[in-house]
């Protein structure tokens, strides 16, 4: 996309997010992201603190600079290892590090983190408060996306709770997924659709918390919706339709973010503009298939989608799968003009 270099603050920035998603927000989906929005904040998937301190931490923190503005998700229940997390990654340009407590995963649960601590506050706060030492008076915010409740929790009792315990540590920003998460008998899928969204709740501790910043997340897939919620929060955080479509969704995020006009990308456009990335890419041994798939829903609601999607899909996967792929698969769809 062509560079807009407007100054945006990372509370601007906040006003439209893009969601932290396992296996989806990978580095090439952000960078596929970052060709419709230059100013929306964009999320790592949730890697553990765990992983991260025993494990190959350059490549899971390894991401271009043309990501920023770009927050780290953490998982992890262990003050001491998130803190040596937070020191390793302290330096490597990221706007805030986030900790998860929103997850409702089987594999999320069995190692105690996610949304189980919602029943745990005091534990949270003393693994946000060891964050916030790690990170340094001029290191990464530290912020926690959590839900309103989980189980048999009273949401009106939890969250309130919640919220003002964490913010004693020093916490000033949350994203709070406005949905109970139920840990037994539902899937992860399920608890992002069958819990009833409360964002009425979510705005009334808002409200009492001035001195707070609320994003709101949990059933958002408009940028109608985005710009509702803004006038009583002070994000909005746009998970699977920002996936599943983002030319919906974020080629009106500069707009959103900065609150003046900005041009807005076409597909076409975003799509071309990760040609030279797939260069990169390909020639460090990255997979055609691997960049390509966070590409099959740029033009969702296009006359020719499902050809593209079927065309740059099954060929994606193919020895010597390359550009000249996805301009056939462009070549089936129908002009933005010629659609109208």
């Amino acid at each position: 996309m062509q560079r807009d270099d407007a100054r945006v603050s990372l509370t601007q920035s906040r006003r439209l997010s893009v969601a932290p998603m396992m296996d989806w927000t990978d580095r090439h989906c952000r960078m596929f992201h970052r060709q419709f929005t230059r100013h929306a904040l964009l999320y790592t998937e949730m890697i553990t603190a765990s992983g991260l301190v025993i494990g190959e931490a350059d490549w899971l923190l390894d991401h271009d600079v043309a990501e920023h503005p770009l927050a780290l998700q953490l998982g992890g229940s262990d003050p001491a290892m998130l803190a040596r997390a937070v020191v390793m990654a302290r330096d490597r340009g990221f706007a805030e590090i986030n900790l998860n407590v929103g997850c409702p995963s089987d594999r999320v649960q069995s190692g105690r983190f996610g949304a189980c601590l919602m029943r745990e506050p005091a534990l949270v706060a003393d693994c946000v408060t060891a964050m916030i030492e790690a990170a340094g008076q001029n290191g990464p915010e530290i912020t926690v996306k959590c839900r309103i409740g989980v189980d048999n929790q009273d949401p009106d009792v939890v969250l309130p709770d919640f919220i003002d315990r964490i913010a004693a540590t020093g916490v000033r920003h949350f994203i709070v997924h406005a949905r109970k998460a139920w840990l037994d008998g539902l899937s992860p899928k399920e608890n992002r659709d069958i819990p009833p969204l409360d964002y009425d709740l979510v705005a009334r501790v808002s409200a009492d918390r001035p001195e707070l910043e609320f994003s709101l997340n949990g059933g958002i897939g408009s940028t109608e919706e985005v710009r509702q919620h803004l006038s009583r929060f002070d994000g909005a955080m746009v998970g699977r339709a920002a996936y599943h479509a983002p030319a919906a969704i974020l080629t009106e995020a500069d707009e959103i973010v900065t609150g003046c006009p900005r041009p807005r990308v076409a597909p076409e456009d975003a799509v071309r503009g990760m040609y030279d990335y797939f260069d990169d890419a390909l020639s460090r041994g990255v997979r055609f298939n691997q960049i390509a798939r966070h590409m099959l829903g740029a033009f969702a609601g296009r006359p020719g989608a499902r050809a593209w999607r079927r065309i740059l899909s099954t060929g994606a996967v193919q020895p010597g799968a390359g550009i000249d792929l996805i301009e056939e698969a462009l070549g089936a769809v129908v002009p933005a003009k010629a659609a109208e």
